[in-house]
């Protein structure tokens, strides 16, 4: 177990130590933590103005990068093996509340924000790549499939979970609904293309098969507050 002195709101494993892992702060820091030396943080980048709410280390192998996204506004990236940030990534108008690199384009990340907005970058241009006007509410989570480079899900506020091709945004491939509060976070079946989970401020994780003519796959209500995060295992296809 490992103390911060602050709150803890999103962690990410190294996808190339399995000691390695990246915790993010409501002060606004990284640290990277290293299970085999207990002491403390290897490093701390204390750069985010705001809180530091979601960080996560990207999964295709050619580059070691993470990024982070903060209340202030805007998204980092970081090479663990260099002590400051490469580059700071400005354009939303609200909080990001999440930041997902894709697990197919090298380079190629969304985030998803208070400003009702999903937003594509590519690492290589400074500037947005893609605007998507996802919900009129605040955005809280996004994840890409893992089995289609163009298509996301997001999560929001209305209580609603959409999916968005990139290659045609004017309208969601699919909408969800059945959840009663926010949506925290969704994410992809590692194993199924069309299976996604949620959970939500209404205590509950959903599962969901956008394939199906009745999505909703199972309704699971162990909770006793609010349901904050959730994530598949890689390993065993059944497990949460």
């Amino acid at each position: 177990s490992f103390d911060w002195n602050d709150g803890l709101f999103d962690v990410t494993w190294s996808e190339n130590n399995e000691n390695m892992l990246i915790t993010c702060s409501g002060d606004g820091s990284l640290q990277i933590w290293d299970m085999a030396k207990t002491k403390g943080p290897l490093q701390v980048y204390k750069e985010h103005t705001l809180e530091a709410y979601s960080v996560d280390w990207s999964q295709t192998r050619g580059e070691q990068l993470v990024v982070s996204g903060s209340w202030d506004q805007t998204a980092k990236m970081w090479d663990p093996a260099v002590g400051k940030s490469l580059c700071t990534f400005k354009g939303h108008e609200a909080v990001i509340y999440s930041t997902i690199w894709s697990p197919h384009i090298p380079g190629c990340f969304a985030s998803a924000s208070g400003d009702q907005t999903l937003r594509i970058w590519d690492v290589k241009t400074p500037g947005v790549k893609l605007v998507i006007p996802a919900h009129q509410a605040e955005v809280l989570s996004c994840d890409w499939c893992k089995y289609d480079e163009n298509l996301l899900v997001t999560g929001a506020v209305d209580c609603s979970l959409k999916g968005w091709d990139l290659r045609n945004i004017r309208q969601p491939v699919f909408v969800l609904l059945g959840h009663t509060y926010a949506i925290r976070r969704v994410k992809f079946s590692p194993f199924h293309a069309t299976i996604l989970a949620s959970c939500s401020y209404d205590f509950t994780v959903r599962f969901w098969d956008f394939s199906k003519p009745n999505p909703l796959l199972e309704t699971v209500e162990h909770h006793t507050e609010f349901t904050c995060g959730l994530d598949l295992s890689l390993h065993n296809r059944g497990q949460v």
